[in-house]
């Protein structure tokens, strides 16, 4: 079993075991959270399901990110990881929302170096953003990203 597949175990897990369903907005993950969360059995009664915005437009228009904000900072920023996951758990129905947004390469975008990488979560508490920044090849940094995005989940549904 992979660590991601062990961190996606335990986070279904804890949302079962604490009644909690979980909505994800990726950008450069694509879709591997929710698809590394839908691998783990039982994930059908926790995982609401997810949107893939890669394009500002589909941040904006679907996870109701503020075009003001994305003009301002672009795609890649803490705060664009906070409305995003805010967003997903809003559309989606969920009580904790993780989003993920950054630069996995080659080039930089918005100002942002190759390996930043932002993880959302919202919860009825309120948002969140972390920051990190990873090395590696592009399939390497869009799997740290991942990895750290089912941590904080993990750390969302302990909490």
């Amino acid at each position: 079993m992979s660590n991601l597949h062990h961190l996606a175990a335990q986070a279904v897990r804890a949302a079962l075991e604490s009644g909690q369903t979980v909505a994800t907005a990726e950008s450069l993950t694509a879709g591997m959270v929710s698809a590394i969360l839908a691998d783990t059995p039982g994930a059908s009664g926790m995982l609401q399901g997810g949107v893939v915005a890669y394009q500002n437009s589909v941040k904006d228009a679907v996870l109701h990110v503020p075009t003001d904000l994305l003009a301002r900072v672009g795609s890649v920023d803490p705060d664009v990881a906070r409305a995003m996951a805010a967003g997903a758990r809003t559309v989606l129905g969920a009580d904790v929302g993780l989003s993920t947004t950054g630069v996995a390469g080659p080039d930089a975008h918005d100002g942002k170096p190759v390996g930043r990488v932002y993880v959302g979560i919202a919860t009825v508490a309120g948002t969140a953003g972390f920051e990190y920044s990873f090395t590696g090849s592009r399939p390497d940094i869009r799997a740290a990203a991942c990895g750290a995005a089912l941590e904080r989940l993990l750390e969302a549904l302990s909490a």
